[in-house]
C-alpha cells in the first residue's frame, strides 16, 4: 500500500510581484498585504548594527522591519534586532508553537497553519446559462448589436470548517440569484451613455460599421465600467457574487463560456470588511 504523500513548503517557490524568491507562504502574504496598501518594502534588507554585526532582515518599509520567525535561529536574530535597535519599530510574525520563548517581547503575531485547512469546490449546472446582448466597438467583427448564450461555472476558494467549505445547495441559490440579475439584459459600456430620462438610456458611439444611436430601456439594459467584453461579464459576476458569499470564502473564480470552446476565467480575492 502506497504510503500517501506530504506537501511542504519547500515544494514550492514562492516570488512576490518585484521577481524576489521568497521562503514561506507567510513571507509571500506579508509581501501581498504590503503591495495592497501600498507600502514599499525592501526584501531581505540587511542591516549594520552599532556593534559593527551584519543582520539580513526579510522586509524592511519606510515604518520599519518585519521580520518571519520560522526558526530558532529566527528567534534569536530577532532578539537581537530589539536589543539594538531600540528606536526602531520591529515586528514579528510566527507560528504559536513559539509562543513561550517570544512571550516576554513585544510586537508579536501568531499565526496558524496546520490547524487551518483551505479548500475549493466547483459547481456547474446548466442553470447558469443566461442570454445577453452586446456590441463592442472596438472590434470590428464584435461591432454590431449580436447576442450569445453563455454558460458559467464558479469556483470557490477558502478555509473549511468541519471539512465543508460550503454547502452546495447554499452556494448554488447564491449563484442562481446573481446569474438572473445578468439574464436577457443589453450590455454596455457606461461611457457611451449620453444621456437618460426615467425609463431610457441613450447610448451612442462611432464603430468600424459606422455610428450607432440607440435609446434603450433601462430595465433590460446593464451598464458596465468598461466593454462588455466576456472578460469583464466574468469580473461583473465576481463582483455580485462576492457580498452573498459567507466570510470564510477568501476567493471566487467565474468562467464563462461563449460559444463552442472559448471563454475566459477571472479568478479574485475578496476583501472582507
Amino acid at each position: 500500500m502506497p504510503s500517501g504523500s506530504a506537501v511542504l513548503d519547500s515544494d514550492f517557490r514562492y516570488i512576490d510581484r518585484k521577481g524576489n524568491l521568497l521562503r514561506s507562504r507567510t513571507e509571500l502574504s506579508i509581501a501581498e498585504i504590503l503591495t495592497f496598501l501600498e507600502v514599499q518594502y525592501q526584501y531581505g534588507y540587511d542591516i549594520t548594527l552599532k556593534n559593527g554585526k551584519r543582520i539580513n532582515v526579510d522586509f524592511k518599509t519606510e515604518k520599519g522591519f518585519i521580520e518571519v520567525i520560522d526558526d530558532e535561529k529566527d528567534i534569536a536574530k530577532y532578539k537581537e534586532l530589539k536589543n539594538e535597535l531600540v528606536d526602531t519599530k520591529i515586528i514579528a510574525i510566527g507560528h504559536p508553537k513559539y509562543a513561550a520563548q517570544l512571550r516576554e517581547l513585544e510586537d508579536i503575531v501568531l499565526h496558524k497553519t496546520k490547524e487551518v485547512q483551505t479548500g475549493s469546490i466547483f459547481i456547474e449546472d446548466p442553470s447558469f446559462a443566461f442570454d445577453y446582448a452586446h456590441i463592442l466597438p472596438l472590434v470590428e467583427k464584435c461591432s454590431i448589436l449580436h447576442g450569445h448564450t453563455s454558460s458559467v461555472m464558479v469556483e470557490l476558494v477558502g478555509e473549511m470548517k468541519n471539512n465543508l467549505l460550503i454547502d452546495f445547495g447554499d452556494a448554488k441559490k447564491i449563484i442562481k440569484e446573481v446569474i438572473s440579475v445578468l439574464d436577457h439584459k443589453f450590455f454596455i459600456n457606461r461611457k457611451y451613455l449620453v444621456k437618460e430620462d426615467e425609463l431610457h438610456y441613450k447610448v451612442a458611439f462611432d464603430g468600424p460599421k459606422g455610428r450607432f444611436d440607440l435609446q434603450v430601456p433601462k430595465d433590460t439594459t446593464y451598464m458596465l465600467e468598461g466593454e462588455a467584453t466576456v472578460e469583464n461579464l466574468s469580473t461583473e459576476i465576481i463582483k455580485l457574487l462576492a457580498p452573498k458569499m459567507p466570510k470564510n470564502i477568501e476567493a471566487v473564480g467565474v468562467y464563462i463560456y461563449e460559444g463552442y470552446n472559448k471563454g475566459a476565467h477571472i479568478l479574485s480575492q475578496i476583501s472582507k470588511p
